[in-house]
């Protein structure tokens, strides 16, 4: 098995066998979720939409009564679990995956934009249905909300939130190459709660946590408008694209080698792969 270090010392653009078997997972999942029908697209991005509305509402509760946003984001992870094993997705967690699947020409760039238009719709639709049901529900949250909720507009668009953002798109598209890189369910979830943790506790700009969260500020009566949410929530998308697709899924592609880009761009997508 080769490492790292062997490459660089003997100059072989040969990648290890876990960074293969990572790649061509990624790859395979990539294509699946560009080549969905549009019922499927709508459904997995809905149900995504909610599976981390279940996560804010239980930042909120938690916040409630303990009022500190460690324990809160452990609390929050209960989404990014419910993401993970339920199969859903978020609009961010769809830059490294499917751009490897048309880096290795499996399928087309405009795909990429029907995966993230309809995921980032419908990932706003199923969230602001669970956080009207959840605020109605259980009012004794609105206070939290509308303080959690109005730190994204106070940061405006500028360096900063463009700066926090940028960290939210890195966060993400690492976790989803950990995941790739790893058959383990356990592996799976300790590397979907720790990206939670991470975003919750720093307050990082993601556009979908950020956009569900300022939704239920909203519905709860929080001084700014749908205007200003679209302003914030478009501002931290292009800082999570830059960050993902800059930061991580370009130099993993990189790291990958062009050997095995080259290799799987010639493979059938019918012929098995090795360990994925």
């Amino acid at each position: 098995m080769s490492t790292g270090r062997d490459d660089e010392e003997t100059g072989s653009d040969e990648p290890s066998d876990e960074l293969r078997i990572a790649f061509e997972a990624t790859v395979d999942e990539g294509v699946r979720r560009l080549t969905r029908s549009w019922p499927r697209l709508v459904a997995t991005g809905l149900v995504g939409g909610i599976d981390i509305s279940v996560g804010v509402f239980a930042l909120l509760l938690t916040l409630q009564e303990t009022h500190s946003v460690p324990v809160g984001a452990l609390a929050f992870g209960i989404g990014f679990l419910a993401l993970l094993l339920a199969r859903s997705e978020l609009f961010t967690e769809n830059f490294l995956v499917p751009i490897a699947a048309v880096v290795a020409t499996k399928a087309r760039w405009r795909d990429i934009l029907r995966l993230w238009a309809g995921t980032a719709v419908t990932n706003y639709l199923g969230g602001w249905i669970v956080m009207a049901v959840a605020l109605t529900a259980y009012p004794g949250i609105r206070n939290e909300a509308v303080s959690l909720a109005v730190y994204y507009p106070r940061l405006g668009i500028g360096w900063t939130s463009f700066a926090s953002a940028l960290m939210a798109g890195t966060v993400m598209t690492l976790m989803t190459w950990m995941e790739r890189g790893t058959t383990s369910t356990t592996a799976k979830m300790v590397a979907s709660f720790s990206a939670a943790y991470v975003l919750a506790t720093g307050h990082l700009d993601h556009a979908i946590i950020s956009g569900l969260e300022m939704f239920a500020g909203l519905q709860a009566g929080a001084p700014f408008g749908y205007v200003d949410w679209a302003r914030t929530v478009g501002w931290a998308a292009l800082g999570n694209m830059i960050g993902g697709i800059g930061f991580v899924t370009v130099l993993r592609i990189v790291q990958v080698g062009g050997r095995q880009l080259s290799e799987e761009r010639n493979r059938p997508l019918s012929e098995p792969r090795g360990g994925g």
